[in-house]
């Protein structure tokens, strides 16, 4: 199994941005789909984005799709999110997770392999 850690959340304006990572340990990271979710208080855990081993395909939940920017550096092993053009409703904790191979996006809690322990983002109007 792959560890996940995520980093860069916190406490920023409507409209502001955000970059979130995770570092990824354990097992070769080129070797897993990756993604990130999100949960707010009270609501099921929710996708936000997947990407491919290899970076050539992403995906997008209808409600983040341009203003949210899915990347990862297998050099360095580590995901990342950019966030712009934050809104309130974006407030959650944001969870990275690690697909269960080399080939599905995890655009599901049923395809996702490993998870981090989160972070939180909290935007204010």
């Amino acid at each position: 199994q792959v560890q996940l850690v995520e980093s860069g959340g916190g406490l920023v304006q409507a409209g502001g941005s955000l970059r979130l990572s995770c570092a990824a340990s354990g097992r070769t990271f080129v070797m897993y789909t990756m993604g990130w979710f999100r949960q707010a208080p009270g609501k099921e855990r929710e996708f936000v984005a997947g990407i491919s081993w290899d970076s050539k395909r992403t995906n997008y939940a209808d409600s983040v799709n341009g203003r949210f920017t899915i990347s990862r550096d297998n050099a360095k092993d580590t995901l990342y999110l950019q966030i712009d053009s934050l809104k309130p409703e974006d407030t959650a904790i944001y969870y990275c997770a690690a697909g269960k191979n080399a080939l599905v996006l995890p655009t599901s809690t049923e395809r996702v392999g490993s998870w981090g322990q989160g972070t939180q983002v909290t935007v204010s109007s």
